[in-house]
């Protein structure tokens, strides 16, 4: 199984910066979205070809990976 470490990248010259599956651009925070929004892994793929299940697990082991920094912005 692959780590999020071999999926995520993040690079100033892909979208501004911000978290992205590795040689694509869709963002880490795309697929989050559409989970919150409801969609299934499943539904996400269908809607990404580029992406594959192991690519969304991998969004979600980055996020969980974030709220356990030390230091969490706050919230707005």
């Amino acid at each position: 199984m692959e780590t999020w470490q071999e999926s995520i990248s993040i690079d100033s010259k892909v979208c501004h910066g911000k978290p992205c599956i590795k040689g694509t651009r869709i963002m880490v925070s795309v697929i989050l979205d559409n989970l919150a929004e409801g969609l299934t892994p499943e539904e996400i793929v269908a809607e990404y070809p580029p992406l594959t299940l192991a690519n969304v697990l991998a969004a979600i082991a980055y996020a969980a990976a974030l709220t356990r920094e030390e230091e969490l912005l706050p919230l707005r």
